[in-house]
C-alpha cells in the first residue's frame, strides 16, 4: 500500500530507473513487458487514486501527472498501459453506485488491474459506438461487439466496456477478463508504443450483471473532469517522452559524438552551434513540464470546487498542455538525430523509438481541435463541449 504523495512520487521515480535498461529491448524485440506490470502494481501505485474512506492514498492530480511523466521517460510503453485502468477507476469515482465503489475499490487495492475496450475501429467517427448492452429478461446485459485499441486488455483482470443500453445511451460494463464470450487478440502493430499489446478485444453475448454496469452518460450532463484527468494522463505520457529523448541525446553526444571539424573543439558537447540546440530543446523541455503542472494543479483546484467555471478552466488548461507536450515529444524526439550525428541512425541503437513513440501517441486525439477550443474560450468565453476528451 503507498499512503502518500510522497511516497507515489518516490515509487514512480524508483520504478522508472527500474525499468529504463530494458525498455530499448522490449521495444525492438516487441515484448510484453509483463514482469515489469506485474512489479508496478505489486507497488501498489496503481491504487493511488481510490478514494481516502475506501483505504486509498486517493492523491492529486499533481502527483498523478508526475507519476505518469516519470514512468513515460523511461519506457513510453508501459506507462501508457495503466492510463485506462485510472480514467475507470475515476469512472467508478463519479458514477458508481456506494456498493460498486465499495466492491471495485477493493479489486484495485488488492491488486487487480482495469483494462479498455473503448474505440471502434471503422464506424463514422470515435464517438459512434455501436457495441450493444441489452437488458436480459432476469436483469443482466448481453455485451455484443469489437473494441479495437485495447490498451491494457491483455494484462487485465478487469476489462471496462464502453457500450450503448437499449436507450443508446453510453454505459461502461466491467467484465471480467475470463468471461465466457470474450476474447483479447494481440494484434497491435503499430509502429511505436509497440508493446502496450492495445489489440482487439471481441464481445460475444457476454453475460454482464447490473451490479457491474455504470451509467457512463451521466459523467457529462454537468461539470466533470472525466475527459480531464484522462487527457492529463497523455499530456503526461508526451512530456515524458520528450524528457527521455532529450536525456538520451544529452548522453548520445557527451559520450559518442564526434564534434564537427570546423567548430575548432575536441568535443562535440564544446560546440556552441550544439549547445544552442540543446538549449532551445531544453527550452521546450521546461515549458512542457511547466504547463502539465499548471493543468494537473487546474483540475485539483477544481475537484475541490467543481462548477462549470471550475471545469472548464481545467479542461481547458488539459488542452494546453496536451497540444504542447505532444508538438515538444515530437520536435525532441526528431532533433535527437540532429545534433546526434549519422551514427544515432542505426537500427540497432533503436534512438527512433522516442520518435515512434511520440508519434504514435499523438494520434490519440488532434491538437488542432484543443486549439480551437483554446481560441474560442479566450476569444468569445465559449466553455468546452463536455465529451470526455478535454
Amino acid at each position: 500500500m503507498i499512503r502518500d504523495d510522497a511516497e507515489a512520487l518516490r515509487t514512480a521515480a524508483e520504478l522508472a530507473e527500474e525499468f529504463r535498461p530494458g525498455a530499448s529491448g522490449r521495444d525492438a524485440r516487441r515484448e510484453l513487458p509483463r514482469a515489469e506490470l506485474d512489479r508496478l502494481t505489486a507497488t501498489g501505485l496503481l491504487a493511488v487514486t481510490v478514494p481516502a474512506e475506501h483505504g486509498g492514498a486517493d492523491v492529486s492530480a499533481v502527483t498523478l501527472a508526475e507519476v505518469f511523466r516519470l514512468l513515460a521517460s523511461a519506457d513510453a510503453s508501459l506507462a501508457q498501459i495503466p492510463q485506462s485502468h485510472f480514467a475507470y477507476v475515476n469512472v467508478l469515482r463519479q458514477q458508481g453506485s456506494p456498493e460498486q465503489r465499495a466492491f471495485f475499490f477493493a479489486e484495485v487495492l488488492g491488486g487487480r488491474r482495469f483494462g479498455n475496450a473503448q474505440s471502434e475501429a471503422g464506424t463514422r467517427h470515435l464517438q459512434d459506438i455501436r457495441t450493444r448492452l441489452v437488458a436480459a429478461d432476469d436483469g443482466s446485459y448481453r455485451l455484443t461487439g469489437v473494441k479495437n485499441y485495447s490498451t491494457g486488455a491483455l494484462f487485465a483482470d478487469w476489462i471496462p466496456v464502453l457500450a450503448r443500453a437499449d436507450d443508446d445511451l453510453l454505459h461502461v460494463a466491467y467484465v471480467p477478463a475470463d468471461a465466457p464470450g470474450l476474447t483479447v487478440t494481440d494484434d497491435w502493430d503499430g509502429m511505436g508504443q509497440r508493446t502496450t499489446a492495445s489489440g482487439t478485444v471481441e464481445l460475444a453475448d457476454v453475460v454482464v450483471p447490473a451490479a457491474h454496469v455504470v451509467p457512463h452518460h451521466l459523467t457529462f450532463t454537468g461539470p466533470q473532469l472525466h475527459g480531464a484527468l484522462a487527457q492529463l494522463l497523455h499530456a503526461a505520457i508526451d512530456a515524458g517522452i520528450a524528457a527521455g529523448a532529450l536525456a538520451e541525446a544529452a548522453d548520445f553526444v557527451t559520450t559518442r559524438s564526434r564534434p564537427w571539424f570546423e567548430s575548432g573543439y575536441e568535443t562535440a558537447a564544446e560546440d556552441p552551434l550544439l549547445i544552442q540546440r540543446f538549449g532551445e530543446l531544453a527550452l521546450r523541455h521546461r515549458a512542457a513540464d511547466a504547463l502539465l503542472a499548471t493543468a494537473a494543479r487546474a483540475v485539483d483546484t477544481a475537484r475541490g470546487d467543481l462548477d462549470d467555471d471550475s471545469a472548464a478552466e481545467a479542461s481547458i488548461a488539459v488542452a494546453a498542455a496536451k497540444a504542447y507536450t505532444g508538438s515538444a515529444a515530437l520536435e525532441i524526439a526528431d532533433a535527437l538525430f540532429e545534433v546526434s550525428g549519422t551514427r544515432a541512425a542505426l537500427d540497432g541503437l533503436n534512438l527512433h523509438r522516442h520518435w515512434r513513440d511520440a508519434r504514435t501517441h499523438t494520434l490519440h486525439d488532434p491538437a488542432r481541435w484543443k486549439i480551437q477550443h483554446l481560441g474560442r474560450y479566450v476569444l468569445n468565453g465559449t466553455r468546452p463541449p463536455r465529451h470526455g476528451l478535454l
